[in-house]
Parts: structure tokens; sequence; C-alpha cells
């Protein structure tokens, strides 16, 4: 390790800087010191060596002027960290420069050892200090029996105006720095230099541990200022009076301004009402404001900057509206529920009854094999539910679960649903064609709803996929092989559809391996009260209320226990849905309201009474006036809009239609 002396006349030092890897502790250079002055630099070559692995120190012997010049070029090339000095050359650096400046500190041991060595050329002793007296000197004066004059100075002037006085007075021997003892031997007096060795190791010790602090700074400074380059909110920070102390670019790209030209400047003239007033003024929070810049609305967050426990500014952070628009956009998105998923088990279906029961122990038994499985029941009796939960208790239960509505298609639109498309089969279809359900629905099950409904043909291409367990799509030369369970559900009498022709027999005989019938709730009545609640809780979830359920229950379970509920399960929960929303409105739920709101429960048609007078009739044809007194109350609440109706009453256009033919 060398440690170059500058002399007085040379010129600035050209240091190469070293890159600094903030990733590496190994690779971080040794902070650089440089001890600038003139006689305090002769202690420092005999301790530099303990000091080799620590720290690279420049020495420089030069005081004011030609001190401060070439400190200012070290700093401009970067080639120093913090500066040693000593006396008022020292206190002269550290007020023109933006690198700290260390200086000796005169310790007690200094100041004894320094007047001993005077001691020996006279009792008469001047000592020199910068700017302040030192009064624990008096006190000492008197113990060592000697006659000590205290002078300071603040500039060199005055140092050696003061050293003219004291070799008038008769004074022979002057304790001080390296610029009074000089002066003192220019006045023909004897010098004795204040500072030990001691002094000078702890100023070294202070530079370093400056400049690992410094260091340490301005790691974190590039680590923050780098979080805040890749930031797309804007940050903006100011200081107590409003002026910009710093910016990251997607806040200069809000601004429309620079980083240079807007640091220093109040963030009042670049950005007029931005919102950080009341924030300086009373050290308030204010979060997710709506404000404009320019032509853009943006959300802003503003909290005060405190440092100590006293505020020292703010910092504002923007994000245009559009960014949280897609933001809120892809956060529903991902949190839509996934694709093709079976989400209910059979445990998850509400009943006690033996006829529910029963259904549900044939699913389990039905979920350990791969075979078809046709489901019926009427409408709104939970078919799809029993489906998914034959899924979830099959091998399958971890692939994917494809539902379709058979009957919610044109037929043309069906077949390319269910059999997928090649590109170009015709016009319109989507560049690369389309994937079919069957092929979706590969390795798992595929549920076909309301498949009574299925157009004759293809009725006739389900029949061949069934048997040869491959689709053709449409467009399509080769069959493309697939591994599907098929789970079908009707609300219709196949045996009877097949009489008339309308339902191929051997595609029934094909859906038809594993049969369950899902019982209509008129038939297990003794789960009414169960379902009703399981309803009225989620009801009252959805809508935010107390999920105090018994009240409301006492006054719907009676009409409910003597309703036919032609609609089932989907029905009762229309009417729960009323009547839940009627009682978040109201906070109460009387005989009168629930009439008004759900008045199919109070027709005569259901009353008992009135079915006693109307005498014996057979059970199906009471079933079937039921359910045409509720279709037709409903359309005529609709104003005759078949599609509003079917969707009230749970049913597709085309099962609605089919009713009303029947009954005309």
């Amino acid at each position: 390790m060398n440690f170059p002396v500058t002399p007085a006349s040379s010129g600035p030092i050209p240091i190469a800087e070293a890159p600094l890897d903030f990733t590496s502790p190994a690779t971080t250079p040794k902070p650089r010191i440089c001890a600038i002055g003139s006689s305090f630099v002769r202690l420092l070559p005999p301790i530099l060596p303990s000091y080799e692995s620590r720290a690279d120190v420049r020495i420089v012997n030069q005081v004011f002027e030609n001190a401060l010049g070439t400190a200012q070029s070290l700093i401009q090339q970067g080639a120093v960290d913090v500066f040693v000095s000593a006396g008022a050359s020292g206190a002269y650096l550290r007020e023109r420069l933006s690198v700290p400046v260390v200086l000796l500190k005169v310790t007690g041991f200094d100041i004894l050892h320094a007047l001993r060595q005077a001691s020996e050329v006279s009792h008469r002793i001047a000592i020199f200090s910068y700017q302040a007296i030192r009064s624990e000197l008096e006190e000492v004066k008197e113990l060592l029996n000697l006659e000590i004059e205290q002078c300071y100075y603040t500039t060199p002037q005055d140092a050696r105006q003061r050293v003219r006085e004291l070799a008038a007075n008769g004074f022979q021997v002057i304790v001080g720095s390296s610029m009074i003892t000089r002066l003192a031997q220019e006045a023909g007096l004897t010098g004795v230099f204040l500072y030990s060795s001691n002094a000078a190791r702890k100023a070294l010790e202070d530079a370093i541990e400056i400049a690992r602090m410094r260091r340490l700074q301005e790691t974190q400074r590039e680590w923050l200022d780098s979080i805040l380059r890749h930031l797309h909110e804007g940050v903006i920070a100011v200081d107590m009076q409003g002026r910009i102390q710093s910016l990251n670019p997607a806040m200069e790209k809000l601004l429309g301004v620079g980083a240079s030209a807007a640091l220093g400047r109040f963030v009042g003239e670049i950005a007029p009402g931005l919102g950080l007033e009341r924030t300086l003024q009373r050290g308030s929070t204010e979060l997710e404001r709506i404000q404009r810049i320019g032509n853009r609305t943006v959300v802003t967050n503003c909290i005060p900057i405190r440092t100590h426990g006293a505020q020292t500014g703010a910092v504002l952070t923007c994000q245009d509206s559009t960014a949280i628009q897609r933001a809120d956009r892809s956060l529903r998105s991902q949190h839509r529920p996934r694709k093709f998923v079976a989400r209910y088990e059979l445990h998850q279906i509400v009943g006690t009854s033996e006829a529910i029961v029963q259904a549900k122990r044939l699913a389990a038994q039905y979920g350990k094999t791969d075979a078809t499985v046709l489901i019926t029941g009427e409408s709104g009796t939970g078919k799809e539910l029993l489906a998914q939960g034959i899924h979830n208790a099959s091998r399958r239960r971890n692939h994917p679960f494809v539902a379709i509505n058979c009957a919610a298609f044109p037929e043309a639109l069906l077949e390319s649903e269910l059999f997928g498309y090649e590109e170009g089969a015709f016009s319109g279809s989507r560049r690369g064609g389309k994937t079919g359900l069957f092929e979706s629905a590969h390795t798992g099950t595929l549920f076909l709803d309301e498949v009574g409904e299925m157009p004759l043909t293809l009725q006739a291409k389900l029949l061949r996929v069934l048997q040869e367990r491959e689709v053709l799509r449409l467009g399509a030369n080769d069959p493309t092989p697939v591994d599907v369970r098929v789970i079908a559900a009707t609300n219709r009498d196949l045996r009877k559809s097949v009489a008339e022709g309308r339902f191929r027999a051997d595609l029934y005989y094909r859906l038809n391996i594993l049969h369950l019938h899902v019982p209509p709730l008129r038939d297990r009545r003794e789960d009414v009260p169960a379902i009703a609640e399981r309803l009225l809780e989620g009801a009252l979830q959805r809508l935010g209320m107390p999920r105090e359920t018994q009240a409301m229950l006492e006054m719907l379970l009676p009409c409910f226990e003597r309703y036919s509920w032609p609609g089932n399960v989907r029905e009762m929960e229309n009417i729960i849905e009323r009547a839940a929303v009627f009682f978040c409105h109201t906070g109460a739920l009387d005989a009168a309201a629930l009439r008004s709101i759900a008045p199919e429960l109070f027709t005569e048609e259901t009353s008992p009474a009135a079915e006693a007078l109307a005498g014996p009739k057979p059970l199906r044809s009471l079933r079937q006036a039921h359910e045409i007194a509720h279709i037709q109350r409903t359309l005529q609440e609709c104003g005759g809009n078949i599609k509003e109706a079917a969707k009230r009453l749970g049913v597709s256009r085309t099962t609605l239609w089919r009713k009303l033919n029947q009954n005309n």
C-alpha cells in the first residue's frame, strides 16, 4: 500500500474509479479517505500500515484555498468518500465541501502532553483554539502551576496578529495546530504541536465509520431508486414547503415534466391542486382520493414523512384510474371459478327423507363405475347437483366436469359445441377451429342436461360417440379418440318420447345403463324445512344480512309445507330470494307481505279446503293443474314475455313452450 504525499504546489490528483458491486460484500471497495492538511499529516505514515486492509488513505499536504481546490477536484472525480483534517483549515473545508470532513479532536491527554512539552521551554504558555476557549484549562493551570494564556481565532489573519502580540508580551512558547506552530516559528517562538497520533487514529476510525454508513445509505438509496423506477405508480416526495425532492419516471410521465426540471420547484407550480396541502399542514393521511392531472383521472394516496418523530415532508402516490380498472378486471378473471369444475359433493345435497337418501346412496355406487348414467326428475329437483356428486365420487374427480344444456342451443350451434369444428368448416368459423365439449371433457365427465330436447339428427351422432368413443369434428376427416364418461339428465318421459318417435330408442338404451330418479319435493316434504333453512341462509348471506333465519322460517314453513312445489327446489329458491330481499329492505315479513310477494303459495288451487271441495281427482292431474296455474301466473307477471317467464321458472324456453302446448 502506497501513501502518496502531494506537495502544496501540486494540482488535482487523478484516481481511477472502482465500480461498486452492491450484490457481493467481498467485492465492495474499501473506504477512500483523504487526509488533507499541513503538520498533522506527518502523524499518519507510522500508523497507516494498521489500516491497510480497511481503507485507502491519500495524504494531501495543503491548507485553506489550495486544499479546497484539490478537495473539490477529488470530489468531481468521485475519488473520495471522507476527508480528515484539523484546526482552522479543517473547519474551512467543512463549510465548503459536499463530502463529510472529519476534524481531529483534541483530548485531555493531548493537551496535557503538549503542556508538558511546552513547560520545558517556559512556564508562560499560550495555547490556541479555533473559535472557542477551553474552560477546563482554567482549572488545570492552577494544578500544573503554569501561566496559561488561552487564545482563539477565526481566520489565519487573526491568528497571525495574536501570535505577534504574544511575542511582544514576552511569551516564548505557543501550543496549537500546524498553522499556529508555523506562525510561532515565523515569529521566533517555539511551537508545540497540539495533536497526537491517538487523535489521528480516532479521526481515521470516525472517517471509516462515516464512509461505511455513507456506502450503506447509498446502497439503500440505489435500491429505493430502482424500486421507484420500476413502479407503475407515480411517486413524488416534497419537503415541508412543498418543494419537490424526488419523483420517479411514472410520475414524470403523469406530470409531463422531467425530474431535472421539477426538482426544487413547488409542486403547486407543476400540478396545481394535487392535494398535498392538508398532509403538510395537519400531518394527516389522505387515502384513495380521486383527482385530475391534466386530462387524466388518478387515484392518489398522500402520507406524511416523519424523521425522528418530526414531520419533514410528504410523499404522494398516483395511479391512473384506467390501470386500476385493468387490475380489477384481471383480479376478477383470476378469481372467477375455474372452468369445467364440479363444485358439489353428494354430502352437500340436503335431505334426510328415504327417497333422497336412496338417491344419494345409488349416486355413490354409480361413482365407483364409468358406466353412463341417466338421471330423471322434474325441473328444479337438483339433477345436476347429483351429476356433480357422482363425478366427485368417481376416479375422474380431478379431471374436467363439462356441462351443457341441450335445450339452450339451436341445432347447428349445439353440434359445433359438442363436437367442435375445423378451420373453414363453415362461414364465420373461428381461425384454428374449435375444440368441442367432448374433447374438453377428455378423461373427465360430460353432463348432458335436458338430453330429451336434443334434435334427432344430433342423437345419431351422439350415439356414435358413445359407441365408438371417438369424435369427428365438423369439417374433419379423421376422428379424435376421447375418454369421457357421460351423465345425461331429462325431465321428460323418454319412454314416451321413444314411442312418439321424438327420441331414438337405441340412444335411450345406450344412456339408460344406470338409472337414477330424483324425487320431486312434494314427495319428500320432510326435507322442506332443512332445504328452506339452507336456501334462506344463503340468500341472507348474499344480501349481507345477519343469518338469523328462525323468525323468517316460522313465517314461511307453514305455507311451504302445504304447497305442491311444481318448480321444486328451484322454485323454492326463487321465493326465498324474494322474501329475503323484502326482509332486507323492510326489516319485517308478515303474512300480508308474503302473500304479495309469493301469491302462488296462497292460490285456491293449493288450498286444502279448495281441493276437498273439488272432490277426488287423479294425483297426476292435480300436479299438472298446479304447474300450469303457476306458469300462467308467471307469464302474466312477465307481460307474456316467454324468455323472462322461462328464466323465472328456471326452465328453458323449449320446455316452457312444450308445457303450454300440452295444456292447450
